[in-house]
């Protein structure tokens, strides 16, 4: 019997919050803690307002940087006015993948009862194969998405199947 050996990832969190610095970024922390603990790196993490240029910008440049694979953001997924987050990744996106946000509000469900219906988590794939997850900004979501849906999915041993087959692997060099 062989084993699969454990592909790390190169993983980069944006923050999108108009109130947020690093020193309170407990969801963007929280992600980057749990992604390295599960053997990931994070090559880069960075706060932006509320504003789609901003949010565009920072993804246009991670999206072009080869050794970035998978993009977390966290925050402007709700339904208040200043939740632009959906609005600004969409247009990268070549797929959406409608499951992940299916699932997630599933999931959220069991914490956070009804109140879910207000989520727009979502995740796409761009043109050049980098996956981006749009989370909330509730810390408790973050983990949650992480915890019981990135985690297994970003990894190349679950079975049948994980997002690491839709990665362009050229990405791990």
């Amino acid at each position: 019997m062989s084993i699969t050996k454990f592909i790390p990832l190169n993983i980069a969190i944006l923050t999108i919050s108009d109130t947020r610095k690093y020193e309170n970024d407990h969801s963007g922390q929280s992600l980057a803690s749990l992604a390295i603990k599960a053997g990931h790196l994070i090559l880069e993490r960075f706060i932006v307002k509320d504003e789609i240029k901003a949010i565009q910008n920072k993804i246009s440049e991670w999206v072009a940087n080869p050794k970035i694979q998978i993009i977390l953001s966290t925050g402007g997924t709700g339904l208040a006015p200043r939740d632009i987050t959906i609005e600004a990744l969409a247009p990268f996106w070549k797929k959406e993948i409608p499951g992940f946000g299916e699932l997630f509000r599933m999931l959220s469900y069991e914490s956070i009862g009804s109140a879910t219906i207000q989520s727009r988590a979502s995740a796409g794939i761009t043109d050049n194969n980098t996956l981006i997850f749009a989370l909330p900004g509730s810390t408790g979501a973050c983990k949650d998405a992480w915890n019981k849906i990135l985690e297994t999915q970003l990894d190349n041993r679950t079975k049948p199947c994980n997002f690491i087959k839709v990665v362009d692997h050229m990405k791990q060099d």
